[in-house]
């Protein structure tokens, strides 16, 4: 047996939705017959035509967005990865390089505070630093956001090699900052760390 990558299993509920979705189909068809023969035979003013063709060509549209939804359902599964036998399979030089946008919009309904978080954790990634990109889409322009960034920039360059050289797990600062367990640093690291994380 090879070194596994990712493991999955069903989901309990495959049944009861591979279920639903027969018998949803049979009354979608049930429906657009009977658009059918509501057009044909008993639509015989302008008006009922009308209504009946709005009826059908809106039942269909909505029962081929269904079909189009249901298939994620008919077979859903939990899935279980194992990052950590990756190196085992692959050199690190051979990993493929990532792209991560992250986007934000409303610096008060999202806390710039918790967009650096994001994007800290990100950058500080178990993955060669050279072959991932974090991107940053401010739709709304705000000075505010920009400002976090720039001090962000400045916490990184401590906080990023922390987290490589101490194999922190959960990497938001915030999360770290708020546990006892502040791994190999001394008093004095752990202040200048704090100081910086405060300036954004």
């Amino acid at each position: 047996m090879g070194t596994l990558l990712n493991t999955y299993q069903q989901m309990p509920c495959t049944t009861f939705n591979r279920m639903f979705a027969i018998i949803y189909s049979f009354a979608i068809l049930a429906l657009i017959y009977h658009h059918f023969l509501t057009l044909i035979y008993h639509s015989t003013a302008f008006i009922s035509v009308v209504t009946a063709t709005s009826l059908l060509i809106s039942d269909l549209i909505l029962a081929f967005m269904w079909a189009t939804t249901t298939s994620f359902r008919l077979r859903p599964i939990l899935r279980q990865v194992y990052p950590e036998n990756l190196e085992k399979v692959l050199h690190k030089q051979d990993f493929p390089a990532i792209d991560i946008f992250i986007c934000t919009a409303d610096p008060y309904k999202e806390p710039p505070i918790n967009v650096v978080n994001t994007a800290l954790s990100l950058m500080a990634y178990d993955y060669p630093p050279e072959k991932i990109s974090v991107y940053v889409s401010d739709d709304g322009g705000s000075e505010l956001t920009l400002f976090a960034f720039m001090e962000a920039a400045k916490f990184a360059e401590f906080w990023l090699p922390f987290c490589r050289d101490s194999n922190i797990m959960d990497r938001r600062p915030e999360a770290y900052f708020n546990s006892n367990n502040h791994g190999k640093l001394d008093e004095h690291e752990i202040e200048e760390i704090k100081v910086s994380s405060k300036l954004f």
